[in-house]
């Protein structure tokens, strides 16, 4: 059974950090992409970022230079280090795991940013 668990989300003020983590089990998780998604009340879910095994990241252009993606896979977790979170980075993010037709989710961790 594929399981993938967020955590990390919380209140944070303008300008400041959180780094979510998503814990999965039941993958080959080398070979999935995974990737962080979020969405916003009354908006679609929209892409974050994505890595591959090999450590092949992209980005919405919204967050560059602001969020960074990792993976250890070792540990079949992926991060998101967000930084200069602004009060449009509200949202549920929700982990990932792509593999050609497969999609698995995660439940979501709430990030608030308000001051």
């Amino acid at each position: 059974q594929v399981q993938l668990v967020e955590s990390g989300g919380g209140l944070v003020q303008p300008g400041g950090s959180l780094r979510l983590s998503c814990a999965a089990s039941g993958i080959i998780f080398n070979i999935y992409r995974m990737g962080w998604y979020r969405q916003a009340p009354g908006k679609q879910r929209e892409l974050v970022a994505v890595i591959t095994g090999s450590g092949s990241a992209n980005y919405a252009d919204s967050v560059k230079g602001r969020f960074a993606i990792s993976i250890d896979n070792a540990k079949k977790t992926v991060y998101l280090q967000m930084n200069s979170l602004k009060s449009e980075d509200t949202g549920a993010y929700y982990c990932n795991a792509h593999l050609i037709s497969q999609d698995y989710w995660g439940r979501g961790t709430q990030v608030t940013v308000s001051s």
